[in-house]
């Protein structure tokens, strides 16, 4: 796995795309999420730096990670926390646990996958969702129109 420089622009790239590409492929609305979200203008990072280093991560993915089956790959905990890592700033950190989960729930569901990588940079960085989301808090719902957790994510 290449080496950037920390809290760099393309650290935070590279996190971002470890969102993106956590639940195994590039969901549209997930990539939508960076503009609806203002991803780019929260993080300070540019379009065409994001893309660059979704390509080098996709390069050193196919050349460092496990394949157990041919078209998948498998990250450990150790490469996510490397990755989760080059981002020391706790602002930083904040801002861009709350854009993952931002991306995650883009689609409206988080996978196993997508939860693993969340839980691991709450974990690392010592945050809790509550403190890097807009998260809209309602009451349980028991009748029949209770909706997704996920969709009671969005503001």
């Amino acid at each position: 796995m290449r080496h950037y420089t920390t809290d760099s622009a393309e650290a935070i790239s590279r996190v971002v795309a470890l969102a993106l590409l956590a639940d195994g492929a590039l969901d549209n609305r997930e990539i939508e999420s960076l503009s609806r979200q203002d991803i780019f203008e929260r993080l300070r990072i540019a379009p065409t730096t994001l893309d660059r280093v979704i390509h080098e991560f996709c390069d050193d993915l196919l050349q460092c990670a496990r394949a157990p089956n041919v078209g998948q790959i498998e990250l450990d905990r150790e490469l996510v926390d490397h990755l989760l890592e080059d981002i020391r700033s706790p602002e930083l950190q904040q801002q861009t646990l709350g854009a993952m989960v931002d991306i995650v729930n883009a689609d409206g569901c988080l996978n196993g996958s997508e939860a693993i990588v969340i839980s691991e940079a709450m974990s690392l960085w010592g945050l809790e969702l509550q403190r890097v989301t807009h998260t809209l808090v309602r009451p349980a719902q028991t009748s029949s129109t209770a909706r997704p957790i996920a969709q009671s994510w969005q503001t």
